[in-house]
């Protein structure tokens, strides 16, 4: 009895300090982008409505969805805080990340103010689709902070390296933006503006598939009011992260 009584002494320990299963990789790592922030405010609303605002809590949204999928996420900002465009896609390349989706609310202005909606999709191009798609660029691109540097482009085998993987990059961007318009416009019954290429600074420079989201018009008062509300949101994010699964699926399969 007096020896059975050691062995368990001695094997209990040892079976408590046995080392924790190691968690799961995540299926995916995902960068999701809140436009604006800080003293970019971004488009505002008839209503008060403010672009960066929305933004963040779709983003939220987006990267809770995402993570009921199995991913790894990180926002590029979780509070009212400036952060200059170069850092967003630097910050995804950083990481090594999958995929980098930047949230934004549309806007025209003028007289189309009220009567403009719907969704846009982009993914990055040296020339945008269309006028209207140039206008979106140049609002965006206004938050580029003075001074911030363009990329470097010295070493020639670098370009060379870099050339090759922007174009894969940019392949992979367009079938995402596919993927992820189709699920807003279809959840969300909206208007469909079509997927589009602009030169968008956030966008330069990513190392991965990446878009960027107009949701709707902050602009028309009727789209704003519906983008403010939590249900609208949680649609919003939900047929964002669906679309991305569809993409993950389609390009699981085209590389069997």
């Amino acid at each position: 009895m007096h020896a059975l009584a050691l062995a368990l002494a001695v094997a209990i320990p040892l079976a408590a300090a046995a080392p924790a299963p190691r968690p799961a990789a995540p299926a995916f790592v995902a960068v999701v982008d809140a436009g604006h922030g800080g003293d970019k405010e971004g488009a505002i609303g008839p209503g008060g409505e403010i672009e960066k605002v929305l933004s963040l809590q779709i983003a939220r949204r987006v990267a809770a969805a995402l993570e009921r999928q199995g991913g790894e996420v990180v926002l590029t900002r979780t509070r009212d805080v400036a952060v200059p465009l170069a850092q967003r896609a630097a910050l995804a390349n950083a990481l090594r990340a999958d995929l980098f989706v930047s949230i934004h609310l549309n806007a025209m202005p003028g007289a189309a103010a009220g009567h403009a909606r719907g969704v846009e999709t982009y993914f990055l191009s040296a020339d945008a689709t269309d006028a209207s798609a140039t206008a979106v660029a140049a609002r965006e691109n206004a938050d580029r902070l003075a001074g911030e540097p363009e990329p470097l482009r010295d070493d020639p085998v670098s370009g060379i390296l870099e050339d090759l993987a922007d174009t894969e990059a940019l392949r992979s961007s367009s079938g995402l933006a596919y993927a992820i318009h189709e699920k807003l416009v279809g959840r969300l019954r909206v208007e469909d503006r079509g997927v589009k290429q602009a030169p968008f600074y956030v966008l330069a420079g990513a190392r991965m598939p990446a878009v960027l989201l107009e949701i709707g018009f902050i602009s028309n008062r009727q789209e704003a009011r519906q983008l403010a509300s939590a249900v609208r949101q949680e649609l919003a994010a939900k047929a964002i992260a669906d679309g991305i699964a569809a993409w993950r699926r389609a390009t699981a399969q085209a590389r069997r």
